[in-house]
């Protein structure tokens, strides 16, 4: 048996030889010597200044070229305006139609920007026409995909890391600079632009962040509906009621921007009796307790603009599972992942409370209960999760019950409500009758 020194002098021995031969010293195999270096490392370190610097300047020109080789939006409406004008007939049900020659007579027209002017396109497009043409609007629509990826490269020269992903403060400076390409937006004050772009930016970080990570990919912000809703803004015909639709709108804005006149005391921040007015003034205060404990707050009593934007777009979306997600965090009070009997009492109770103070009889609490489980249907019969209130797609309808006065009486009157929609439609039509 080896002694203690030999072991020892034994087992530095084997790590030497297993070391040298792991990072690559000693006797090997010379094709090593001829395998390419394959991995890089992709950022530089936070102290290579002069690195960072070069990385970005070179992104960005690159990026700048490769936008400069893509169609702007008048560039675009040039293109619609020359396919309509050389379409052939004749019109194939509602769609109007290009021949091979017509659409090469376009691609000259077009300017050497429109590359796409390709016989390969044209034959993907090509299906089962008898004068062997294609649809102008399919042509078109490519065409938009292409655009798609400009508004990509667009939203890229913002992404500082060149990690596919927009933090906050990359976001805002985006819209920030968009604002003065969108005409509905040219009454805006400049003072209130600070204003306008922590609104919109809210809207993208409450819907494509729900882990609150603080930045969201491009791809995501790509493939929801909120950018197209502000470069919406781009048409000068926008009609009031899109207007009054549109997060993004000026009017929209200026509507959420209530916040000034709840901010009865002007200290730029609102507290629970402020916010208590907010709406119909109709939340019970339980529900506006647990929006103190639980969001973003200054020593729990103050609440600040973008925290007031996130309550703003849990209550107006209610249906959306972002927002039930926000409402559903404050209805479970000690964090289980459910609600219970115990928890729905608790909500309700405050509504029970608010039906005596405007002299109505307190509906029973097992009658409310009983219904609420009827439309979620959980899968556990005595909890509800979130799964289950997004799955039911009557989310909305309970957590308005539970936390709003006047939720719960549209709910409670739903069926007086239906009918005298009903009636004033048949009025209408008798009087045009």
């Amino acid at each position: 048996e080896r002694s203690e020194e030999e072991k020892k002098t034994k087992e530095t021995e084997l790590f030497t030889k297993y070391y040298t031969e792991w990072r690559g010293g000693g006797d090997k195999d010379t094709s090593y010597n001829n395998i390419p270096r394959f991995y890089y490392r992709q950022l530089p370190a936070e102290d290579e200044i002069l690195l960072q610097k070069l990385r970005e300047e070179s992104r960005a020109v690159f990026l700048q070229r490769k936008s400069r080789e893509l169609l702007d939006n008048e560039e675009l409406q040039n293109l619609w305006f020359l396919l309509d004008k050389h379409q052939v007939p004749p019109i194939t049900g509602e769609e109007a139609m290009i021949s091979y020659e017509a659409y090469l007579q376009v691609g000259e027209k077009a300017g050497p920007k429109c590359k796409f002017f390709t016989a390969r396109v044209y034959a993907k497009l090509l299906h089962n026409d008898p004068y062997g043409r294609i649809s102008i609007m399919q042509f078109f629509n490519y065409v938009m995909r292409k655009w798609l990826h400009q508004t990509r490269i667009g939203l890229s020269l913002y992404d500082v890391a060149g990690q596919g992903y927009l933090r906050e403060s990359d976001l805002e400076n985006y819209i920030l600079e968009l604002i003065p390409t969108l005409p509905q937006l040219d009454g805006l004050e400049k003072s209130f632009y600070s204003f306008y772009v922590c609104t919109a930016v809210r809207k993208f970080f409450f819907f494509l962040d729900p882990l609150r990570t603080g930045k969201i990919k491009i791809q995501d912000i790509l493939a929801c509906s909120f950018l197209d809703d502000l470069l919406e803004l781009r048409d000068e015909e926008l009609s009031k009621e899109s207007q009054e639709s549109n997060w993004f709108s000026a009017p929209s804005a200026l509507r959420v921007y209530q916040y000034l006149n709840l901010d009865k005391d002007h200290n730029g921040m609102l507290s629970k009796e402020e916010l208590s007015r907010y709406g119909t003034a109709t939340l019970t205060s339980v529900f506006l307790d647990r929006v103190f404990q639980e969001c973003l707050t200054y020593d729990g009593e103050m609440q600040d603009y973008k925290t007031y934007l996130d309550f703003v777009l849990a209550l107006e979306n209610r249906k959306e599972p972002a927002a039930l997600q926000y409402i559903f965090k404050l209805l479970d009070m000690e964090n289980q992942g459910y609600l219970n009997v115990f928890s729905l009492n608790y909500f309700f109770r405050a509504i029970q409370e608010q039906m005596k103070v405007h002299g109505q009889e307190p509906v029973p609490f097992q009658d409310v209960k009983d219904e609420i489980f009827d439309m979620v249907k959980p899968k556990d019969p005595y909890k509800i999760t979130l799964q289950d209130l997004v799955n039911c797609c009557q989310g909305d309808t309970v957590v308005s019950i539970l936390i709003d006065l006047n939720g719960f009486w549209t709910y409670e009157n739903r069926e007086v409500l239906v009918a005298n929609d009903n009636n004033s439609s048949n009025t209408g039509d008798v009087d045009d009758t």
